[in-house]
């Protein structure tokens, strides 16, 4: 019966010690999440820019500039680390028809390497925007 007594406390002091452990490892993943997620937004967002960019152009070729030029500003701005962007243009520029633009890059996770996950990942995003119906035709200005 003296050793159960001189056991007592031992899980309380157990538990103390790997709380801080678990806790580091639960913020580590946390910030891989967050990381990923936010990249996800960004990404969403610079897409529905894009082709809001691309929908106020008025030829197929000056939209996918327009959208090639804003998505790649935007991604810099918003300070995710994308290599490898690709912007595709579908749709025709015509009043009333619809713009899709979709942003592709390979997003670098760099926090991620501490749990042995994979630091890059490859992300797309699309967005449509339609063609205003009442605008001008500038393509004769």
């Amino acid at each position: 019966m003296s050793w159960w007594r001189d056991q007592r406390g031992s899980a309380a002091a157990e538990v103390a010690l790997w709380v801080p452990v678990l806790v580091m490892a639960l913020v580590f993943v946390a910030v891989v999440v967050h990381r990923g997620v936010d990249a996800r937004l960004r990404l969403n967002d610079v897409a529905h820019q894009a082709a809001r960019a691309a929908s106020i152009e008025n030829t197929t070729t000056r939209a996918g500039a327009a959208a090639t030029a804003v998505a790649t500003r935007a991604l810099a701005d918003s300070g995710v680390s994308c290599q490898g962007v690709n912007v595709e243009v579908l749709g025709d520029v015509r009043p009333g028809a619809a713009v899709t633009v979709t942003v592709s890059c390979t997003v670098d996770l760099g926090d991620a390497a501490l749990l042995g996950v994979s630091a890059r990942k490859h992300l797309s995003s699309t967005a449509s925007e339609v063609v205003d119906a009442w605008r001008s035709d500038r393509s004769s200005s």
